[in-house]
């Protein structure tokens, strides 16, 4: 048993350094940014607040791998290192706040989390300030999170062995094909297909009329359905300035969101030729209804209030909000919490927190396809009850039968996903002074990979210690569907 576990903590060590290593490469980027920004002419803290983390992190990664040589991982040794990285990688990925002073170190690994995990929450204020290096690492993290960590490191390095079991770690616990055989190729064509969007979001960004740092860094968040902005207000920034065309940017980033949302393999049928997998299928089907379904019940609602404005206007908020919630990027046009949206609106807003994207996106939330699969499960159960005892039924998704382990699993995730919002929602009500809605929204949100919520930005920084320890469990638990994360606490997958 000592053995096995001795060989699992040297696997999972031994890969880890080969993670610090890209990561401190990553964060080299910022210095360019603050370099071609002038920052280091103005002081050079910005400048060590990422070199030193960038060769610390180098230096123990090469340790790392020197000492603990990388392994074919097991399918649990995978899913540890899964889980391990990203709170591991994030505590190197909050220096950078701390030493330029933004912030301390909770909130630094907080908002590093955050990021990492596409969610979007944050600890920050006075963004319009900050310098453009640490705004850019903010924009970077979440688009690395985007198609995850792990899948990163395999896109960027050379074969690597049991690639099958880090990749199956990370991305989503569903099948939804590959766009090619091959793991190592497939990884690849996803991060080409991603990188594109995100050039042809920033192009579309900067003709727009904002600034080419601004442009790249709000289509990093728009891809990644992160959400971080460069701006306190977030997009709506771009009106209150008077853009002269932020209504065209606005319909931008419905799109960058949009694909982000939406699942890659899907993206890849399209690109190769097959441009109706967009509405095939019960996912996709079923994510144009959401789509669809929650945008015209908030305006219905707006308009039987009578406070329906230009229909152009309403339908660009209130689209621009549908989308920025159900693909979990949280960008902002109107505050989810304000007047303009009533009590039905804020309702459908967890709703879409809990559901969030399409599997194989880069979005949060339990998955379009798996509230698919339960509204069949329970379709099936309904349809029982007149079958004969002994009769055989079976769940059929998309003409093929669904695996009974497949419904198993969604079922357990979905349990999961209830006991953790209760719990991150008890936790909040008792150590703050929120209601049931404002508490039970922040779990929503961190958990669902999402940002915006019911508790004022300006008061998150607030919050006690303990509830954003909560919080930062729940993105990483979110971010990976649960597993992973609790396999860190199991003595039988340490010594697998």
């Amino acid at each position: 048993m000592a053995l096995s576990a001795r060989s699992s903590i040297r696997t999972v060590l031994g890969f880890s350094g080969s993670l610090f290593m890209v990561l401190g490469l990553i964060m080299l980027l910022p210095i360019l940014v603050a370099a071609l920004s002038s920052e280091h002419q103005q002081s050079w803290s910005t400048v060590n607040a990422f070199a030193f983390p960038a060769g610390g992190s180098v230096a123990l990664g090469a340790l790392l791998r020197l000492v603990f040589r990388p392994r074919t991982p097991t399918v649990a040794q995978a899913m540890l290192l899964c889980g391990l990285a990203w709170f591991l990688l994030s505590a190197v990925g909050a220096m950078p706040f701390v030493i330029s002073g933004t912030t301390d170190f909770l909130d630094g690994y907080f908002e590093t989390v955050s990021g990492f995990t596409t969610t979007g929450i944050t600890m920050i204020t006075g963004l319009d300030g900050l310098p453009r290096s640490i705004i850019f690492w903010r924009a970077l993290t979440q688009w690395v999170g985007g198609l995850g960590i792990l899948t990163f490191f395999l896109a960027v390095t050379a074969e690597v062995p049991g690639a099958h079991n880090l990749y199956g770690a990370e991305t989503h616990k569903i099948d939804s094909g590959r766009p090619v055989p091959g793991m190592a190729h497939t990884v690849r064509i996803l991060w080409l297909i991603y990188t594109a969007f995100t050039l042809a979001i920033a192009l579309l960004l900067r003709l727009c009329g904002v600034s080419l740092f601004d442009a790249v860094c709000h289509a990093f968040t728009a891809l990644s359905t992160g959400g971080f902005s460069p701006y306190d207000a977030s997009i709506a920034h771009y009106a209150q300035t008077g853009l002269a065309h932020f209504q065209a940017l606005e319909y931008v980033l419905i799109l960058g969101m949009f694909l982000g949302g939406t699942s890659f393999v899907v993206h890849y049928r399209v690109l190769s030729g097959k441009p109706l997998s967009l509405f095939r299928g019960l996912e996709m089907r079923l994510w144009w209804s959401l789509l669809v379904g929650f945008t015209a019940l908030i305006l219905v609602e707006r308009w039987a209030s009578g406070a329906m404005g230009g229909l152009e206007g309403e339908v660009r908020a209130t689209l621009f909000q549908v989308v920025s919630i159900t693909t979990t990027t949280g960008f902002g046009t109107r505050d989810i919490g304000s007047p303009y949206f009533g009590g039905l609106a804020r309702l459908l807003f967890l709703a879409m927190m809990v559901i969030g994207g399409c599997v194989g996106s880069t979005g949060g939330g339990i998955k379009v396809l798996r509230v698919g699969i339960l509204y069949r499960q329970l379709k099936q159960e309904l349809e029982r009850i007149f079958l004969p005892r002994r009769a055989v039924k079976r769940t059929v998704v998309d003409g093929g039968l669904l695996d009974p382990a497949e419904a198993h699993r969604v079922s357990s995730l979905f349990f999961g996903w209830m006991v953790l919002l209760l719990a991150g929602a008890a936790v909040t009500a008792v150590l703050s002074d929120y209601g049931p809605l404002q508490s039970a929204s922040g779990m929503f949100s961190a958990l669902g990979n999402i940002g915006p919520c019911y508790i004022p930005v300006a008061e998150m920084g607030g919050l006690d210690p303990l509830v954003k320890v909560v919080y930062i469990f729940g993105m990483v638990a979110g971010r990976l569907e649960i597993l992973p994360v609790l396999l860190l606490f199991s003595g039988r997958a340490w010594r697998s």
